[in-house]
């Protein structure tokens, strides 16, 4: 009895020993995991700085803009903001009168109607609804009959016929003619020059842009660019909003990239955005995020010889 008494502290010795070192070893093994585990929530939180961090850089422009004119604001007056113009207009033919001498930017909510713009909107609207971009964005160009048709344009005049009557009227052109020419007075009046010597130039064109997914390359809107280094013949652009930023869509800014910052124009139903258009003026379009944004885009050139005439009902 005492032998096996005395064997007994040793066995249970030896099993306490063995539970220390299971203990130390499950406590090791537990610290190895929390050292994993922390290493693991380090790195998944460096892994979310460097996202954020690359974000903020690539979006930069949207921390930095500047709202020249809300949707919310109605001028009374326009704002104007010039800007030093570039050397864009000494790589083509200047003419005295007309090339820009004076560059800038400018919004204007007198020189269109709410009404006017809506009675606008809906020719657009009827236009474009005999075809339409399989993309986001879809034209209509009255003077050269041009119509998005899902991946390809036709020509709205031979396509619809003699149905095209149905689609349009005589006072819709008339409207149209007419607002163009108080777009061009406006221009003229605002950069001093003669709009007797400015004349409309393509492509001038209504737009319809939505969120839906880009199919060509003719719906990728977003890209920045500079009209007169694109079309060449583009001395003056003008942009008249047909729906309401923040009500009718979302995203859609109009965006000049200046060196200094970012400046954003939000369209309002009848407000005119006009420019100079060298690379003094820098732009962009947001993506529209949801809903629909339509606008008509009138381009002015100096050049005679790249001149359209006014479009008329076939």
């Amino acid at each position: 009895m005492v032998t096996q008494r005395r064997g007994n502290p040793k066995v249970n010795g030896a099993s306490a020993i063995e539970k220390k070192i299971k203990r130390g070893n499950a406590q090791r093994q537990a610290s190895g995991w929390k050292w994993t585990a922390g290493s693991l929530l380090w790195c998944a939180a460096l892994a979310v700085c460097v996202v954020a961090l690359g974000w903020w850089y690539f979006t930069l422009d949207e921390d930095v803009t500047e709202t020249l004119v809300s949707r919310r604001e109605l001028l009374q007056q326009p704002k104007v903001f010039l800007v030093q113009c570039s050397e864009d207009y000494e790589n083509y033919k200047r003419f005295p009168g007309c090339t820009p001498q004076s560059c800038g930017r400018a919004i204007t909510d007198t020189v269109v109607t709410k009404e006017e713009a809506l009675t606008l909107r809906q020719l657009a609207e009827r236009g474009l609804s005999l075809g339409g971009s399989d993309g986001g964005a879809s034209i209509l160009d009255l003077h050269s009959g041009a119509l998005s048709m899902g991946k390809q344009f036709v020509n709205i005049y031979k396509y619809s016929g003699d149905k095209i009557k149905d689609v349009f009227s005589k006072e819709d052109f008339e409207l149209y003619r007419d607002v163009r020419s108080r777009i061009q007075r406006r221009i003229a009046e605002t950069f001093g020059v003669d709009s007797s010597h400015m004349y409309l130039t393509k492509p001038t064109f209504f737009s319809r842009i939505n969120s839906t997914e880009a199919k060509t390359a003719h719906d990728e809107y977003w890209h920045p660019h500079i009209d007169k280094v694109t079309y060449g013949s583009f001395d003056y652009t003008s942009l008249l909003y047909l729906s309401d930023y923040g009500s009718d869509f979302g995203g859609g800014r109009f965006i000049f990239m200046d060196a200094s910052g970012n400046r954003t124009v939000e369209p309002r139903a009848g407000r005119v955005s006009f420019f100079s258009s060298g690379s003094e003026n820098l732009h962009r379009v947001e993506k529209v995020t949801w809903g629909t944004r339509y606008a008509i885009t009138v381009s002015f050139t100096c050049d005679p010889d790249h001149a359209i005439d006014n479009p008329t009902l076939p």
